[in-house]
C-alpha cells in the first residue's frame, strides 16, 4: 500500500474547470434593489469603461488584433444576471443518490445508447486516435449539455468581462477573457456566435477558453476548431483533453464493490492507493460478491454517501475524469452513465443509506466546530473538501465513530454535543 502524493492530474484540473461552472439559463435581469449584486457590479475602483480601456491595452500588448478587440468588446456592458448567478449558491448540497438520480436516468441512458449507435463510426475513429472509448464521450456530452440540447445563452465575452471586472475572482476570469479573445482572433468563431454559460463555458462539451486553447481539435480539417456546431471537432476535442491529462486506454474508470464487515474505513478516500490484488486480499469484492479480477493496477476505495452507502474501487481514469471536474459525484455519474449506455447494471448496494441534504450553513457549522475542537478543517466556506473530510475522519477516529470522512446531520449533532452547544 502507498499513500498517493499530489498527482499532476490535479494540476491539470485547473484546465478543466469548465464543469465547475455549470451552464445555467439566463433569467430575468437582477432588480435594482438587489444590493449585493449591484455592489459586486462596481468592480475595482474605476468605471467599467475605464477598466475595459485598460484591459484593451493589455490585450493588444498580448497580440490580440485591434479588429478583434473592436468587434468583441466595443460597447459591451457588465451583465447583472452573471453577477447574480456567480454570487448565488444553492441552499442545500445534493447527496450522492439525489445527484446521481437527476443525471443518470432511464431517459438519459436510452438516449445515450441511441446517440452512440448514431455516431459510432466517428467515435470509433476518435477512439483509435486518442484511446478514449466512445461511451465516455457520449456520457460527458450528456452530462455537460444534455447531448447538445443546451449550450448556454450568454455572450461569452460580455459574461467573462463582467466577471473579470468584478474583484471576487478577477484574475482567473481576466485570463479566460484573454483566451476567449485569442480564440476569436484565430478565426475559430465570431464574437456574436461565441455563446455559452454565465461563467464562459462553451460548446457541446462546455470548455472554458483556456481548455479550448490547450486542447481543442480541428478534426474536420477546415481550419476552424468548432466545438459549438461540429460534433467531430467537439468529440475529438473532448477525447484529446482526456488523453492529454492522462487517460489510460483499455482501463475502466472503476467499479462498484462490496466491503468486508471489518474493512478499515480509514483506508477509504482518494489519498490511499493499493493494487487490485491487495484490495482483493483484504476482502473487497465485486458488487454482487464475486472476486475481483487479478490485476496490479492501483485504485482507491471511495464512499460518496458515507459508510452506509455504496462503495467504489476507482482507478486512474477516475482521477482523469476529476481532472475535468473535481467533484467525486460528477466523476461517478460520468462513469456510471457510460457503463449503463453499454448495458452494464445499475448500482445495487447502499440504497437504504440516509441521505438528508446538508445546507451550506450546516457544513460551515461542521467546519467551525471542528476548528474549535482542534481539528483543522480549513476555511469555513460551506464546502466539504479534502481538508474538511480529513478533519472529520480524525474526529471520528478519536470518538469511536466509523471514520468515513462523511459530513452528515448525525455528525453535526455529535459535534454540537462535543462543543457543548
Amino acid at each position: 500500500m502507498r499513500i498517493s502524493s499530489c498527482r499532476k492530474l490535479f494540476a491539470a484540473a485547473a484546465a478543466g474547470l469548465a464543469l465547475l461552472f455549470a451552464s445555467l439559463p439566463a433569467g430575468v435581469q437582477a432588480g435594482e434593489d438587489n444590493r449585493e449584486t449591484q455592489a459586486a457590479m462596481s468592480g475595482p475602483d474605476q468605471t467599467f469603461r475605464d477598466w475595459l480601456e485598460a484591459f484593451r491595452k493589455e490585450a493588444r500588448g498580448q497580440g490580440i488584433s485591434d479588429e478583434t478587440l473592436d468587434a468583441s468588446i466595443r460597447g459591451i456592458e457588465p451583465v447583472a444576471r452573471v453577477i447574480e448567478l456567480d454570487l448565488s449558491q444553492p441552499e442545500f448540497t445534493q447527496t450522492f443518490w439525489s445527484y446521481l438520480g437527476r443525471r443518470v436516468t432511464e431517459r438519459s441512458v436510452e438516449r445515450g445508447r441511441e446517440l452512440l449507435d448514431q455516431h459510432r463510426g466517428l467515435l470509433d475513429e476518435i477512439y483509435r486516435e486518442y484511446g478514449v472509448p466512445p461511451r465516455y464521450i457520449i456520457a460527458f456530452w450528456g452530462m455537460e449539455t444534455n447531448f447538445g440540447d443546451y449550450l448556454g445563452s450568454f455572450q461569452v465575452i460580455e459574461a467573462l468581462a463582467t466577471l473579470a471586472y468584478n474583484q471576487r475572482r478577477s484574475e482567473f476570469f481576466r485570463a479566460e477573457l484573454l483566451e476567449a479573445l485569442r480564440i476569436i482572433d484565430q478565426g475559430h468563431i465570431t464574437p456574436d456566435k461565441m455563446k455559452g454559460s454565465w461563467a464562459g463555458a462553451m460548446g457541446q462539451m462546455q470548455f472554458l477558453p483556456s481548455t479550448f486553447i490547450g486542447h481543442a481539435v480541428d478534426y474536420t480539417g477546415n481550419g476552424r476548431k468548432d466545438i459549438w456546431g461540429s460534433l467531430p471537432d467537439a468529440f475529438a476535442s473532448a477525447a484529446k483533453f482526456l488523453s492529454d491529462i492522462g487517460w489510460n486506454k483499455g482501463e475502466l474508470w472503476g467499479r462498484e464493490v462490496l466491503l468486508p464487515e471489518d474493512f478499515d474505513l480509514g483506508l477509504s478516500g482518494m489519498e490511499t492507493e493499493k493494487t487490485v490484488n491487495e484490495w482483493s486480499n483484504s476482502g473487497v469484492r465485486r458488487a454482487y460478491g464475486d472476486p475481483l479480477p487479478e490485476a496490479d493496477m492501483e485504485g482507491s476505495v471511495i464512499l460518496p454517501q458515507g459508510h452506509d452507502g455504496p462503495a467504489f474501487l476507482v482507478y486512474n481514469n477516475f482521477r482523469v475524469i476529476m481532472g475535468w471536474n473535481r467533484s467525486v459525484n460528477y466523476a461517478i455519474a460520468v462513469g456510471h452513465l457510460a457503463d449503463r449506455i453499454v448495458g452494464l447494471p445499475e448500482i445495487v448496494n447502499g440504497r437504504d443509506a440516509r441521505h438528508e441534504p446538508l445546507s451550506r450553513d450546516n457544513i460551515k457549522e461542521i467546519q467551525a466546530f471542528l476548528n474549535r475542537l482542534g481539528y483543522d478543517a480549513g476555511s469555513e466556506d460551506g464546502f466539504a473538501g479534502p481538508r474538511t473530510r480529513t478533519a472529520i475522519r480524525n474526529f471520528q477516529q478519536e470518538h469511536s465513530l466509523p471514520p468515513d470522512g462523511y459530513a452528515s446531520l448525525s455528525l453535526l449533532k455529535r459535534l454540537r454535543k462535543e462543543a457543548g452547544d
